[in-house]
C-alpha cells in the first residue's frame, strides 16, 4: 500500500458543505440538529476547541449549547447536568471537552452520556462498535 496524501482542508470544506446540506434538510423537516458542548474548568487550549465546534455548528445551521463550569463543579452535577442533555429533544450530540479536573472521574462521565449522542464515540457501547466496524459515531480522531 502507498501513501495518500490528503488535503485536509479541502477536505474539511467538502465535509462541512455535506453536514449543513444534511442539516438544511433536518431543519426544513422540523428537526434542528443540535450539540451541547460541555467544559469544565478554564483549560485555554480547550477553550480554543471549544470556540471552534461552536462555531463549526453556527456555519453550518446546526444548533449549539455551549456551557462554561468551574472547575469546582462536582463530579454529580455534571452528571446530573448529562442526565437532563440526555433528555432534552433539542439535543442530537453531546460532547464533554476533555481533560476534566482531577476530583472528577472522566470514565464515570464518558458512561453517563447516552450512546446515541456520544459524538466523540467514547463510550464502551460505541468503542464497541467502532472496533466491530459498526460504528454509530466515526470519532473524528483517528
Amino acid at each position: 500500500m502507498s501513501a495518500k496524501l490528503i488535503n485536509g482542508n479541502a477536505l474539511s470544506k467538502i465535509l462541512r458543505a455535506e453536514v449543513a446540506q444534511r442539516a438544511a434538510a433536518l431543519t426544513a423537516r422540523g428537526t434542528q440538529p443540535g450539540l451541547a458542548v460541555l467544559l469544565v474548568g478554564e483549560n485555554p487550549a480547550s477553550q480554543v476547541y471549544v470556540r471552534n465546534k461552536i462555531k463549526a455548528c453556527e456555519d453550518n445551521g446546526l444548533y449549539s449549547l455551549h456551557e462554561q463550569h468551574p472547575a469546582e463543579m462536582s463530579e454529580a452535577a455534571l452528571l446530573q447536568r448529562i442526565a437532563e442533555l440526555n433528555a432534552d429533544p433539542r439535543i442530537h450530540g453531546i460532547l464533554v471537552q476533555l481533560p476534566l479536573p482531577a476530583h472528577i472521574d472522566s470514565h464515570k462521565v464518558i458512561e453517563a452520556i447516552a450512546p446515541e449522542k456520544d459524538v466523540d464515540g467514547f463510550h464502551v457501547a460505541n468503542a464497541g462498535a467502532l472496533m466491530t466496524g459498526q460504528p454509530r459515531f466515526q470519532p473524528c480522531t483517528p
